[in-house]
């Protein structure tokens, strides 16, 4: 074998005395990995197939998490939805399922992702606009009626006030009569993320993950089929990362979680099962699928050999996949639908358990029926139409793939190093390490793009002059904000006052306390206290977090 790799690099060399390469600094990876002209066996020399890649279904993962991944069942398909109210919303879900989805995404607005009633003078000019206004049990009753939340799975991009919401749902199960043991969902619940990249927090670090070890005890405990956590590097790529920085800082969010959970005297195995990731698909087409690979390669390798965790479930990273929206242009945005397909199939290939794809119009609004369905469409023609569902991992033992799973694998443990010498994740988020890393990354690919380096199509080149926007756009209407005031208003008529009033202290000497903050969070949601009232009584105890200067 030695000597069949010495006679291969030594053909090599000789091949490439007669190639023309080019500028070397024109190929790299979108993340600025420099690119061979050619890569063979020499490139994956040192890889072993068994311990690096396995089989499907078997540990490490590598090549899949399931033994038969798409030919046993396909990848959920979701859209991210939300818009108005939730009367509107359940509209476009029915539309969605109607459809072909077979799972759906819950987007909410900005005053529900920072734990504040519709009605507060902050939410105003917000209501509905970037996704759906929920404040109360009676909005998520609204918002699944006529859906069977049984038959459903369901994820709730949320994270702050994910304990509220993940208990709005609960309950409105409870109104349909489902149990929460029958219930199938994910609610993203990542607040390490917020920190470093969305910065939708509500609390300290401290007491936040106190609540996300809460929930994950909870959910053992009654609502077994849920994942707790999806620890998102989606919105770190979204800031400006590149893929090893997605890569890193998201795995080394996830291993932070685990330390948290067994810390707070939970059994890995106990919880390790129900976390998921989230991970975004951008138009590097190769990198992004070899960053899924070494993504479950790293996890399982940490949950087994860090963490002992005994169960294999614990070792699977199972993963929802989004395309890249950074990567939208307002230029010419039937362009978007084609960069969506490459980045859903990259997903796929990649391995992915759940997909959205976004919408062409979603630099400039929220996708309309028309746009949202095409986006759907992208989902199913790969499934139906490609064949690339037809056999497990159709990329792996490329060489050029495996040399940059490895190297992106690389590039994540030398970040875990930098961050563990920092004094951990949350350390390194409070001295600002990712936010620097990430805001670099960003400042360096924009210059790239702005010197015509970088190509983005319709915007630095092959631009059109003159252009006009011709695709139709959704507006919500300003009497939204104005129907939800009212309602809130008539639900506080209608409640028991003294019930709620009761509740809110329960809960308040939870938080003060060591009880797990989700049993008097439900029993307020079940007295109809709203959003803004159950997550203001929590920051009367755990106190308001603002993020230090970092620049």
């Amino acid at each position: 074998m030695a000597d069949d790799l010495k006679k291969i690099a030594q053909e090599r060399q000789k091949w490439q005395q007669g190639v023309e390469c080019g500028d070397s600094s024109r190929f790299q990876t979108l993340s600025g990995v420099p690119v061979d002209i050619l890569y063979t066996p020499v490139d994956i020399a040192d890889s072993d197939h068994l311990r690096d890649l396995g089989l499907p279904g078997q540990y490490p993962f590598t090549r899949g998490v399931r033994n038969n991944m798409y030919r046993g069942r396909q990848w959920t398909m979701r859209e991210f939805s939300g818009f108005g109210t939730a009367k509107d919303t359940n509209g476009r879900y029915k539309f969605l399922l109607a459809h072909g989805e077979t799972g759906l995404s819950v987007a909410f607005d900005f005053p529900t992702l920072y734990g504040r009633d519709s009605d507060e003078t902050i939410s105003r000019g917000e209501v509905g606009k970037c996704g759906v206004a929920i404040s109360s049990l009676a909005d998520m009753e609204t918002l699944f009626d006529g859906i069977p939340m049984e038959d459903v799975s369901t994820s709730m991009t949320i994270n702050g006030p994910a304990s509220v919401v993940w208990a709005f749902y609960i309950a409105a199960a409870e109104k349909q009569g489902v149990p929460s043991e029958k219930l199938r969902g994910t609610i993203q619940n990542d607040i390490l993320k917020e920190y470093i990249a969305q910065k939708s927090w509500l609390f300290p670090p401290e007491p936040s993950m106190r609540v996300i070890t809460d929930i994950m005890a909870y959910a053992a405990k009654h609502v077994p089929k849920w994942n707790t956590i999806s620890i998102s590097g989606y919105h770190i790529r979204e800031a400006g990362s590149t893929a090893a920085q997605e890569l890193a800082f998201t795995l080394k969010d996830g291993l932070t979680y685990v330390e948290a959970g067994i810390k707070a005297g939970l059994d890995v195995d106990t919880f390790a099962p129900r976390l998921s990731y989230f991970f975004n698909s951008h138009l590097d087409f190769f990198e992004e699928v070899a960053k899924f690979r070494a993504a479950r390669r790293i996890w399982a390798r940490e949950m087994k050999e860090t963490f002992k965790a005994k169960k294999s479930e614990s070792w699977l990273l199972r993963f929802h996949t989004q395309t890249a929206g950074c990567s939208l242009t307002a230029q010419q945005p039937e362009n978007n639908i084609v960069r969506t397909a490459f980045q859903a199939l990259a997903a796929v290939l990649g391995g992915t358990q759940s997909l959205h794809t976004n919408s062409m119009d979603e630099t400039w609004a929220l996708p309309t029926e028309k746009a949202v369905l095409i986006a759907l469409r992208t989902q199913q023609l790969i499934a139906e139409e490609t064949g690339v569902v037809n056999t497990i991992d159709p990329l792996g033992g490329s060489y050029f793939v495996e040399a940059l799973t490895n190297e992106l694998e690389k590039q994540a443990y030398d970040y875990f190093r930098k961050i563990d010498a920092l004094g951990g994740m949350v350390k390194a988020i409070e001295h600002g390490f990712p936010q620097r890393e990430i805001a670099d990354a960003a400042y360096r690919y924009q210059k790239l793009v702005e010197q015509g380096k970088r190509t983005v199509v319709g915007v630095n080149k092959h631009v059109l002059e003159g252009e006009k926007l011709e695709i139709p756009l959704l507006r919500i209407d300003p009497t939204v904000e104005q129907e939800q005031h009212q309602r809130l208003a008539d639900l506080r008529k209608q409640r028991d006052d003294a019930k709620v009033k009761k509740c809110l202290a329960d809960l308040k000497a939870a938080c003060a306390g060591k009880e797990n903050v989700m049993y008097p969070i439900l029993e307020a949601v079940r007295a109809y206290a709203t959003l803004g009232e159950i997550c203001g009584t929590m920051k009367e105890v755990f106190g308001s977090y603002e993020e230090p200067p970092m620049f």
